[in-house]
């Protein structure tokens, strides 16, 4: 079929036997068309979300594949819940392939988790930072991390202070913040994993603007009606689309050593100026873990 993700990004005569990946937020949408895609290039698969029907169904259709498939329900709320995934994860393997941290929304409501944390930034950066962190040594040698961010992220900063508080709150703002996350989070990654004796990748991407993903309803004002209009248009991108580059940054030998870049259509692309800021993305790293009240990752290798 011309539009699966594997045929969008080239990918389909890469063969995945024997490897493993996880893909975060995989009951739907692109988490879902990126963990099939995997699934018929050869993986198996953990499905991560909250609706444990959704996510039968995509183990079902792994399944058919002759893949080995299981899902994990995990509320990225929860503190408690992202470490359950993870303990998961490592009875299910020692040697995870591939973490797609996908999972993820825009939220209209301005709440504070139970760390005291905006939610949007919670659910959308802290529980993939400690998910990552909590998976790094069952992490193989060659893995890839591959982080969803957004073309949203441009023309915001991070606003520490914002991180816990919702005066004020704009659930799109609180959106673009968390998406800037993304890519300092997968950045300063990059470049810490850099420093070990491992050969594992991190790289974040904008899936593109999805009509039919469910975002849009999430958005404000008439955006919703404009997204619903775009989904009629040509151009507007689809959820395999949304998908390709998730999976090519999964499977391509292209990117075999490529890190610390963000992605779009499958082609690199520069991040704003906010996101490649190293001083800003230490300070990310660094304020996350003491959110969390965990040690911080990989803080043996950071010069």
């Amino acid at each position: 079929m011309g539009d699966r993700p594997e045929r969008i990004a080239d990918v389909e005569g890469v063969d995945l036997a024997g490897k493993r990946a996880l893909v975060t937020g995989s009951t739907s949408g692109i988490g879902r068309e990126t963990a099939l895609a995997l699934g018929r290039l050869g993986a198996d698969v953990m499905i991560h979300g909250r609706d444990e029907s959704a996510g039968e169904a995509v183990v079902d259709e792994l399944a058919a594949m002759g893949r080995e498939a299981t899902f994990q329900r995990a509320d990225y709320a929860s503190v408690d819940d992202v470490r359950a995934l993870a303990a998961a994860v490592r009875e299910w393997t020692d040697d995870l392939d591939v973490l797609c941290n996908n999972a993820g929304g825009l939220f209209r409501e301005g709440k504070l988790t139970d760390l005291g944390v905006e939610y949007t930034f919670h659910v959308n950066h802290l529980s993939p930072y400690l998910l990552t962190a909590e998976l790094l040594p069952t992490l193989a040698d060659d893995a890839r991390i591959v982080t969803t961010s957004s073309g949203a992220h441009r023309g915001v900063d991070i606003e520490f202070e914002s991180i816990r508080s919702v005066d004020s709150y704009s659930g799109f703002r609180a959106y673009q913040r968390s998406k800037l996350a993304n890519v300092l989070f997968s950045n300063e990654l990059a470049r810490r994993l850099d420093r070990t004796d491992r050969s594992i990748t991190s790289n974040s991407f904008h899936p593109g603007a999805i009509p039919g993903s469910g975002f849009a309803r999430f958005l404000p004002g008439p955006l919703p009606r404009l997204f619903a209009a775009l989904g009629r248009l040509p151009m507007a991108t689809t959820v395999a689309e949304g998908a390709a580059t998730a999976v090519y940054l999964a499977a391509s030998p292209q990117v075999e050593a490529v890190s610390g870049q963000y992605f779009t259509d499958c082609e690199p692309e520069t991040p704003s100026a906010a996101a490649r800021d190293t001083t800003t993305q230490r300070r990310l790293w660094e304020e996350s873990a003491t959110l969390l009240g965990i040690d911080e990752p990989l803080a043996d290798v950071e010069a």
